[in-house]
C-alpha cells in the first residue's frame, strides 16, 4: 500500500517534466550570455577557444555605453528616493487611517505595475506635453517613480501591519509627539523594508525601458542604448555589461529578500 502510495503518477511526471523544461527555457538564453561575454572571440560561436575576459575591458572603455549606465544608476537612485519619500507617508496614512475607498485605493496603487508598460509610456507622455514638460532626464525619474511608488507602498504597509500597535500608543502615553513617535518608534521596525523595497526599485528602474523610451527625450539609459546596439547584431560588449547587469540585480534582488523576511 504504502508502495502504491509512493509510485510516481503520469501526472506528477508530467507538471514535473514541463516545470524543468520552462526552467531550461527561460534561463538557458541568460546562461549562454554569461558564457559568451567570456568568448575571446568577437563573433559568437560554441565551443569557445578558450575563456578571456577582454571584452569586460572593451566595454569599460566604451563611451556610450558607460554614459547611459551612469544615466540609468542616477535615474535609479533619484526615482527610488522620491518613491520611498512619497511611498513611505503613503503606506503609513493607508495603515493608520480608515477612510470610504480604502481597499479600492489599496488596489488602485498597484496599476503602474499591472498596465503594460507601453501604456503607462504613452499615457505619461500624453499628459506631459499637455502640462508642458519636456521629454528629458526628469520627465523619465517622474515617470519611474510612478511604479515605484507600487513597489515600495505595497511593501511597507504589508510590514506596518504586523506592528503591534500598542507601541506608538505607549510613545504616545510617554510624552512623544506623533512625529516624535514615527521616527523613533515605527521607522526603526520598518527600516529593513523600506530598505528592501528600496533595492527591488532601484533594480526595477535599472531594467525599465518602455516608460523610459517615451520620455527619455535626447539621453539615453543603459537598456535603450543596448536596445539600439542589438539591431546590427548582439556584440561581446553588450554580453559584458548584460552578464555584469545580471550579477548586480541578481545580488540586489537577493538582499532585498533576505532583509524583507527579516524580523
Amino acid at each position: 500500500m504504502e508502495s502504491v502510495r509512493n509510485k510516481p503518477t503520469k501526472g506528477k511526471v508530467f507538471f514535473t517534466t514541463l516545470g524543468i523544461l520552462s526552467l531550461i527555457f527561460l534561463y538557458l538564453p541568460i546562461v549562454v550570455v554569461a558564457l559568451y561575454s567570456l568568448n575571446p572571440d568577437s563573433v559568437n560561436s560554441f565551443p569557445m577557444r578558450g575563456i578571456s575576459f577582454k571584452w569586460f575591458g572593451v566595454m569599460i572603455h566604451d563611451h556610450m555605453l558607460m554614459t547611459s549606465l551612469w544615466h540609468s544608476v542616477l535615474v535609479a537612485i533619484l526615482a527610488t528616493c522620491c518613491a520611498i519619500i512619497l511611498g513611505v507617508p503613503l503606506a503609513f496614512v493607508m495603515y493608520k487611517k480608515n477612510f470610504p475607498g480604502k481597499a479600492f485605493l489599496e488596489k488602485v496603487v498597484l496599476l503602474p505595475l499591472i498596465l503594460p508598460g507601453i501604456l503607462t509610456g504613452i499615457a505619461m507622455l500624453t499628459f506631459f506635453q499637455l502640462m508642458g514638460i519636456q521629454q528629458s532626464m526628469g520627465a523619465v525619474i517622474i515617470g519611474h517613480t510612478t511604479f515605484l511608488i507600487a513597489t515600495v507602498m505595497p511593501q511597507v504597509y504589508t510590514r506596518l501591519k504586523t506592528l503591534d500597535n500598542a507601541i506608538q500608543e505607549a510613545a504616545l502615553d510617554l510624552g512623544a509627539t506623533p512625529i516624535k513617535a514615527f521616527f523613533y518608534v515605527i521607522l526603526p521596525n520598518i527600516k529593513t523594508s523600506i530598505f528592501s523595497a528600496a533595492l527591488l526599485s532601484f533594480t526595477l528602474s535599472m531594467d525599465e525601458i518602455p516608460v523610459t523610451y517615451f520620455l527619455n527625450g535626447t539621453f539615453s539609459t543603459l537598456p535603450i542604448t543596448i536596445w539600439g546596439m542589438t539591431h546590427n547584431g548582439i556584440t561581446p560588449e553588450v554580453n559584458a555589461i548584460a552578464t555584469l547587469i545580471l550579477i548586480v540585480s541578481l545580488g540586489l534582488v537577493y538582499l532585498s529578500t533576505k532583509l524583507k523576511d527579516a524580523k
